[in-house]
């Protein structure tokens, strides 16, 4: 027998193939974009069993450097609901295999298909084929933390504030990569620690700490930033030792800018 499910975006495909089972489920070579909606669609919705995405290893790192999505990623590792592992052989086809169904996932303008099967026979020699598969293949190393964690300690050792105005600025974001499109996490992290007048050191230990990046990075950025005129800095002395910067905004559109607005203004300055 042969099943079909129609949906209007491959988030709502995943989600009518993932219902009611408690098997692991495999998403054999899927498509960047299929990645990213995988992500989403296992952040909302309550998923019994566990995930494994066998992958290319390129299209993996691509979909990755966007930490809104590495970040997800994270989370769902952590939770044990989603596992990724490298393909040494990648096939021509893209599939998501359950214990009841196999559906090839296919997109024809703005309708998905899951076009599929449900013979037990197929079903049962998909689902060895692919879990003896999983078994030989490399686990993927992802770097990014989880989203999750980087909330919770930005909240606990920088302040609410700023942990409110980093959440506002990704919530604004389509991507979160640097390359045009997005502003990066480094970037977006510098620009709510200078919009509540936090230190370089603070948020660049906070930062290096919690696994988002080294110092060397935060102050490389924060240069780049300061001489393209997005914040300025402001010695204070201590005790002991040469003075901390004190970031701060650097431009007044940044200042008057709401937190979901921040990221565009900037954006804008950035491409001027």
């Amino acid at each position: 027998m042969s099943t079909t499910l129609l949906q209007d975006d491959i988030g709502s495909m995943l989600s009518s193939v993932f219902e009611e089972t408690d098997s692991p489920i495999y998403v054999v070579n899927p498509s960047q974009e299929t990645i990213s909606a995988l992500m989403t669609t296992l952040d909302r919705q309550e998923v019994g069993a566990e995930v494994r995405v066998l992958a290319d290893e390129r299209t993996l790192k691509d979909v990755m450097d966007d930490f809104l999505v590495a970040s997800m990623a994270a989370d769902l590792v952590e939770e044990d609901t989603l596992s990724m592992r490298l393909l040494e052989t990648v096939p021509n086809h893209s599939v998501a295999v359950t214990a009841d169904g196999v559906y090839a996932l296919v997109t024809i303008g703005d309708v998905v298909g899951g076009l599929g099967t449900d013979d037990d026979t197929f079903v049962d020699d998909a689902e060895a084929y692919y879990e003896n598969t999983w078994e030989t293949a490399e686990a993927y190393s992802l770097r990014t933390p989880a989203i999750s964690r980087v909330r919770t300690t930005l909240e606990s050792e920088i302040g609410a504030e700023t942990a409110d105005d980093f959440d506002s600025v990704l919530g604004s974001l389509a991507t979160a990569r640097g390359d045009g499109d997005g502003l990066d996490e480094v970037t977006i992290s510098l620009l709510v620690a200078a919009r509540n007048n936090e230190l370089l050191y603070d948020i660049s230990k906070w930062g290096e700490d919690v696994g988002l990046a080294s110092k060397a990075t935060f102050s490389r950025t924060k240069t780049k930033l300061e001489d393209m005129g997005l914040i300025d800095t402001e010695k204070v002395p201590i005790d002991v030792g040469r003075p901390r910067l004190r970031l701060m905004l650097g431009d007044e559109r940044l200042e008057d800018a709401e937190g979901d607005e921040l990221a565009t203004v900037a954006q804008s300055l950035l491409a001027a």
